[in-house]
C-alpha cells in the first residue's frame, strides 16, 4: 500500500494565518505544509499537501487518490456541512480517511455541528488547533501499520 497521505483543505483554508487568527490561529497554511512534511517523513510516509476553494476539485483530487493514496487527512472547512459530492467520493475511496477541523465545530454555531465527512471518515480530531493535522498523520501511520 501506498505510503503517499492526500492532506486536502476545503474553501479559505488559504488565508489561515490572516483569516480570524482568533479562531484559527497564526500559522498559515504554508507553515501546515512544513510541519506535515516534516512529520510524514519522520514516519515514513510522504505528503501531498493540496488546497482549493472549489468543491469539484476537492471531489477530483479525491477520486484520483484511489489507488494512489494510502491514506487522506481532510479538512472539508465549510463544505463539511454541505458537501455530499465529497462525502460521496470519499464513500468511493478504500483507504482510511481523518477529518481534521482546526476549531472545535461543536462548540460553535449549531449548522457547524453536522459534517456529511463524518459519515466516512474513520476519525475526526477537532479543536486541536493546527496541531491537529499532525495527530491525523500519526493516527493514519498507525492504521497502516
Amino acid at each position: 500500500m501506498s505510503r503517499n497521505i492526500l492532506i486536502l483543505n476545503g474553501p479559505n483554508l488559504n488565508l489561515l494565518g490572516t483569516r480570524e487568527p482568533e479562531i484559527y490561529g497564526a500559522a498559515t497554511l504554508a507553515d501546515v505544509e512544513a510541519t506535515c512534511a516534516a512529520l510524514a517523513a519522520e514516519l515514513g510516509l510522504t505528503a501531498d499537501f493540496r488546497q482549493s476553494n472549489h468543491e469539484g476539485q476537492l471531489v477530483t483530487w479525491i477520486q484520483e487518490a484511489r489507488g494512489a493514496a494510502g491514506g487522506i487527512v481532510i479538512n472539508p472547512a465549510a463544505y463539511s456541512h454541505t458537501s455530499v459530492a465529497i462525502l460521496d467520493a470519499l464513500n468511493m475511496y478504500d483507504g482510511p480517511v481523518i477529518e481534521v477541523h482546526i476549531s472545535n465545530i461543536h462548540r460553535r454555531e449549531a449548522f457547524r455541528h453536522h459534517s456529511f465527512v463524518s459519515a466516512r471518515a474513520d476519525g475526526m480530531i477537532a479543536g486541536c488547533g493546527t496541531h491537529g493535522y499532525l495527530l491525523a498523520l500519526r493516527q493514519i501511520a498507525h492504521m497502516l501499520g
